[in-house]
């Protein structure tokens, strides 16, 4: 069974930057991963997913230009560097999977319809 781990939150000023992590361990290698984000009295939403090769990468209009999502297969690990930041972006951040999906053009869709992995989250806060 996948798990998936996240580290990097914190506190930061607007303007500032973070960078989040995201490792996948156990059962099938993953090929499909994203991050999601979940406000207080909001839904969650999807904020940046990517396929492995980084040819199908997809970013919410929200983050797009600020966010940048990398990754580094051989740790199976993913990155999501958050520059620029914003009030609006606090909110606890979530790593999700799927490993069911094998095409780079599903991965988003099949992410937001809701991937079979999450990630305990990690906080982000930033304040003015």
């Amino acid at each position: 069974e996948v798990q998936l781990v996240e580290s990097g939150g914190g506190s930061v000023q607007a303007g500032g930057s973070l960078r989040l992590s995201c490792s996948a361990s156990g059962g099938r290698y993953t090929n499909c991963m994203g991050w999601f984000r979940q406000a207080p009295g909001k839904e969650r939403e999807a904020v940046a997913t990517t396929y492995t090769g980084g040819l199908n990468k997809w970013y919410s209009d929200s983050v797009k230009g600020r966010f940048t999502l990398s990754e580094d297969r051989r740790k199976n690990t993913i990155y999501l560097q958050m520059d620029n930041l914003k009030l609006e972006d606090t909110a606890m951040y979530y790593c999700a999977a799927d490993p069911a999906v094998l095409s780079g053009i599903q991965c988003s869709t099949a992410l937001k319809l809701g991937p079979g992995v999450w990630g305990q989250g990690t906080q982000v806060t930033v304040s003015s």
